[in-house]
């Protein structure tokens, strides 16, 4: 089974950007539904039918910054 990981972070500008592990495919939604909408149709511009992964997984990071 093909996979691929995608690190998603939130944008500073607001929204979410997405890059590919091993793979130079990068994207971003205003929403996680929408960033997902996003990271399919970029996967099937990138891959061949033949090379196409099954399953896209998403590390979501989260950065906070507070002050002690």
């Amino acid at each position: 089974m093909k996979e691929i990981v995608f690190i998603v972070e939130e944008s500073q500008d607001g929204g979410y950007f997405a890059r590919a592990v091993n793979h130079s495919i990068f994207t971003q939604g205003d929403t996680i539904p929408e960033l997902k909408t996003m990271i399919s149709d970029a996967v099937r511009c990138h891959f061949e039918m033949a090379d196409m992964p099954m399953l896209i997984h998403l590390h979501v990071t989260h950065e906070e910054i507070f002050t002690l």
